[in-house]
């Protein structure tokens, strides 16, 4: 019988595999196929087709808003709830900062040498530029201050990602070192069940969001027709968009392919959160998307996922470090500093720890650049020649955070594959079977949790390619 259930597994694993990657092959070239029409039908410059598409991609980004508040919240809170009072969650944390650290500095790194490569010149006159002044009188002490909530529900209210994090871990850990009363019990299965009611609209989200991606696409023709990048803005933009596509390309796959892991499958698997992040704008606003893209393409363990994507949303920013560098360094530049090696080591790590205390919103490492350069009494006029093209390098700069959210999240899980307890078979990174496929043990003695055997199920060989229908198995008898 133990053969014969093992067979089963092993052939329905591949049968789900094998559709699933059907399913995203599908999937990308029906978004391949919306953004080619998107780019042809924003190339026209159509002042109708702009506003249609400018409406299309405020409802989808939204949208992805309206559910990534309560998705950072209740995954925080439901694997902390979990895991709060067992030693995996220091695990778990340990792989998430090493790999943020690393990944952040070796950022910032790429982005500092390309500067002192390509020299950018300083902008001859900013006549006419503006910046947001809503920033220009807070220090950067007043940005750290903004994240420690006062009161429960206004960080949800005004989307501060930081401060529901903060609520959400303190609850998480309060609930796993709350008695195991029934009112606790209640108070999870409610949660949990929240969660699964998000997890369905993500996936009605995704159904439309062809629609989404064709629209942003004709935005950013619109935005690239422009014109906006010349000159020494150019070069500054070169160096930006430079290190961010070697982050990409480059460095985070070696980071993979360091510890064992396939940087193209991971690619694929990621490609949905990929896509929603570089039109988005928004780690924080992509969360969803790629919490259901870790768990349910690439398999990863959702104590894993839900446990380092949220955090790793607000502090593993990559693309934010190199543009919070450069741009310094460039301000600087511009304002007469002379600049040092020291000076240039210095900021490395102002930037990749200003990066870390970033939240991932739309035009969050631009304001945060702002308020710090502000700080330092550092002339911030050039702000408003960068703010044109902020729009395009923030679209790169978020899909590389993403993308080093998602690799950091899938280096954690083969890490510690094997050594967190395991989970009641259905859950975690297999794909959940049908009821059939799950049986208590039979006695203690064959174990104390779920376990994948077929003792009334013949319904079940339908999973196997070419199996043929055989009567149930009496009890006592082999397969």
């Amino acid at each position: 019988m133990g053969k014969y259930s093992t067979r089963v597994e092993e052939e329905t694993v591949k049968s789900l595999n094998s559709s699933a990657k059907h399913k995203n092959l599908r999937r990308v070239v029906i978004w391949f196929g919306a953004m080619l029409i998107g780019a042809w039908l924003g190339s026209f410059g159509s002042q109708s087709i702009n506003e249609l598409f400018g409406f299309i991609a405020t409802v989808f980004t939204r949208l992805f808003q309206f559910v990534a508040v309560p998705v950072i919240a209740l995954a925080v809170i439901t694997t902390l709830s979990s895991l709060g009072a067992r030693r995996e969650t220091g695990r778990i944390f340990a792989h998430t900062i090493i790999y943020t650290l690393a990944t952040t500095i070796v950022a910032a790194a790429v982005a500092l040498c390309l500067f002192l490569i390509i020299a950018p010149a300083n902008v001859p006159s900013v006549a006419g530029a503006s910046v947001p002044q809503k920033l220009a009188h807070l220090s950067y002490y007043d940005h750290f201050l903004s994240v420690i909530p006062n009161n429960i529900l206004q960080p949800f209210v005004s989307g501060n990602v930081l401060s529901v994090l903060i609520i959400a871990a303190a609850a998480g850990l309060g609930l796993a070192f709350m008695p195991k009363t029934p009112n606790r019990d209640v108070l999870l299965k409610c949660i949990n069940g929240m969660q699964d009611l998000l997890f369905t609209l993500i996936r009605a989200l995704l159904f439309i969001l062809p629609v989404g991606i064709m629209a942003f696409t004709g935005q950013l023709v619109s935005q690239i027709q422009a014109g906006v990048i010349v000159g020494a803005l150019g070069q500054y933009t070169a160096v930006i968009i430079g290190g961010n596509l070697l982050q990409f390309f480059v460095v985070i796959p070696l980071f993979l392919l360091a510890r064992g892991v396939n940087p193209l499958r991971v690619f694929r698997g990621m490609s949905p959160a990929l896509a929603v992040a570089f039109f988005s704008k928004s780690s924080a606003g992509t969360l969803p998307v790629t919490l259901a893209s870790a768990e349910e393409n690439l398999r990863l363990d959702h104590r894993v996922t839900r446990f380092v994507l949220p955090i790793c949303t607000t502090i593993n920013m990559n693309g934010c470090a190199a543009f919070i560098l450069v741009t310094s360094l460039f301000l600087m530049q511009n304002a007469g500093i002379v600049i040092t090696t020291g000076t240039m080591i210095v900021w490395l790590f102002v930037a990749v720890l200003a990066a870390v205390g970033n939240a991932g919103v739309p035009m969050g490492c631009y304001f945060l650049t702002l308020s710090l350069m502000s700080s330092m009494n550092v002339p911030v006029d050039l702000m408003g020649a960068i703010l044109p093209i902020y729009a395009i390098i923030d679209m790169i700069e978020t899909c590389v955070n993403v993308w080093s959210d998602s690799s950091v999240a899938t280096m954690t899980d083969h890490d510690l594959r094997g050594k967190l307890p395991p989970e009641p078979f259905g859950s975690g990174r297999r794909q959940r079977w049908p009821d059939f496929f799950v049986c208590q043990s039979p006695s203690p003695a064959d174990g104390d949790g779920e376990m994948p055997f077929l003792p009334h199920a013949p319904e079940a060989e339908a999973f196997l390619p070419g199996a043929k229908k055989r009567p149930p198995p009496t009890k006592g008898s082999g397969p």
